[in-house]
């Protein structure tokens, strides 16, 4: 891994012609949207001119990026391709024959590498639950014996399968795991050190999902996209795979059934969406990296939301405030200056609500989980103890009733408190308000966060997801490093 670390350049916004004002307004936008932003980060001509996290979330973070990890997955592709390793007309049967079942159909016999990057293997649908369902200690087996609806390149059908057989056959020809040989080709020369991932139960990781980044990685992502692949003066993914793997392949709609989401109509490239404005690499609940060639502008987005909503925003809001400069020209000195302070002042202020109510010192409560609510977080019967200490609580949630675990908890009133009972981190803050004690657990290197609701008086508690994680409910599962699961199986 390289000794340095990643810094991209800063500078003021009207320095390369972005409009303070803009991004205020993109911020206005945002705080207005069913859209619980976390972090936002602007780059315009490979300059970073406006950077927010929302607190507790902070730059030093990584976040979880959902399926925005199958970009990571095209690249390394492309890398496997520029060795010599591979070729998008490659066969998958033939790089991976010891996981193809005897019976399997002639068309998936037929389909190759380039099918799996464009998603048009064939199936009706997302094929993951049902492939696993068949064969639960072999997805790739799975997904070959499952049958067809379209033949293969003719229809795009978003499919996490495709990408995790893409994994497995970079792991195959490079005899790296995916995380190592990022780490070594992409990660390193970039300066990224907090590269982190989730993996299947045997250890492989995920390829589809579970790639964790700080925002500055994300967004250094857009800008190694943006220049083609090079990074300084280092050519590091072969500009020619750029150029292909972000360059519309097939039609594509969206990937949520019956939603009018047109940033996710304009075609699908290998592992990449086309946007209105450039392309897109998207994860679930709005994790976002959105490359703009025409404008020089890189946007990288983490939250718990739509996607669309956030898109929408940014072609209203910031586009129109970004100003086509000649190159090498730059503003008058002091021009724009008041709003990119202004600007910076209230990006520095970002923060999510803290929960509302009094701190009532001295005051304990008992309670035992109610797991019957939607989004519950813990099996019912879990013991929950709340302990008031210095500045906040101690909350005990277990021992779990089938796994014996115990999760202890810190939680601030009037801020945030973090712990990390089984490795990742927990940040929380509660409150006490009508008779009943609140508190937001938030699993601060994902998207996701737990409400905890104790009424001593009745000795019940809830604890539900705001969005449950889609490898499953169990807190506990989410708060090991490294989560070692697979998506469960209905």
């Amino acid at each position: 891994m390289s000794a340095q670390r990643l810094r991209l350049p800063r500078s003021a916004p009207s320095a390369v012609g972005v409009s303070a004002r803009a991004v205020g307004a993109l911020l206005d936008r945002l705080e207005e949207l069913p859209v619980e932003c976390h972090s936002l980060l602007v780059v315009r001509r490979g300059q970073v001119v406006a950077e927010g996290w929302w607190a507790p979330y902070s730059a030093e973070r990584p976040h979880l990026l959902y399926s925005l990890t199958k970009s990571f997955t095209s690249v390394a592709v492309g890398l496997a391709v520029a060795d010599g390793l591979l070729s998008p007309k490659d066969r998958v049967v033939d790089l991976l024959p010891e996981h193809v079942p005897a019976d399997a159909p002639g068309q998936a016999r037929r389909i190759t590498v380039h099918h799996l990057l464009t998603m048009t293997a064939g199936h009706a649908v997302d094929s993951l639950e049902e492939a696993w369902r068949r064969e639960p200690d072999d997805l790739v087996r799975g997904f070959l014996g499952l049958p067809f609806d379209a033949p293969e390149g003719t229809r795009h059908v978003y499919d996490n399968s495709t990408t995790f057989l893409l994994a497995r056959i970079v792991e195959r020809v490079t005899g790296r795991g995916l995380p190592e040989f990022l780490d070594e080709r992409l990660f390193g020369p970039m300066g990224i050190d907090h590269a982190e991932w989730d993996r299947v139960r045997g250890g492989a990781a995920f390829g589809f999902h579970g790639l964790h980044l700080t925002t500055e990685a994300l967004a250094a992502f857009g800008e190694l996209l943006l220049r083609g692949g090079r990074w300084g003066e280092r050519q590091l993914v072969p500009r020619e795979w750029v150029e292909l793997a972000t360059r519309r392949h097939v039609a594509s709609v969206s990937f949520l059934a019956g939603a009018d989401d047109p940033d996710f109509s304009c075609g699908y490239g290998y592992q990449f969406w086309l946007s209105r404005h450039g392309y897109h690499a998207n994860g679930a609940y709005g994790q976002q990296c959105v490359v703009v060639p025409a404008h020089d502008l890189v946007v990288a987005v983490t939250a718990e939301g739509a996607s669309q909503a956030v898109f929408d925003a940014l072609w209203e809001c910031l586009l129109p405030g970004l100003e086509p400069l000649p190159d090498g020209t730059e503003h008058g000195a002091g021009e724009g200056t008041v709003d990119d302070a202004v600007l910076a002042e209230r990006l520095r202020g970002l923060s999510l609500p803290l929960p509302a109510g009094t701190a009532e010192p001295g005051r304990a409560a008992r309670a035992e989980l109610d797991a019957s609510a939607e989004g519950a977080a813990l099996p019912p019967g879990t013991a929950v103890a709340v302990e008031p200490v210095d500045g906040g609580w101690r909350v005990r949630l277990g021992p779990l009733p089938d796994t014996g675990a115990v999760l202890d908890l810190e939680v601030g009133h009037g801020s945030w408190r973090e712990s990390a009972p089984l490795g990742r981190p927990v940040v929380a803050a509660g409150a006490w308000r009508d008779g009943r004690f609140l508190a937001d657990l938030r699993v601060i290197t994902t998207p996701h966060r737990v409400r905890l609701t104790v009424d001593p008086a009745a000795g019940t508690a809830t604890a539900r997801w705001s969005t449950p994680p889609l490898t499953g409910p169990r807190l506990e599962l989410h708060l090991r490093s490294p989560l070692l699961t697979r998506p469960d199986v209905a």
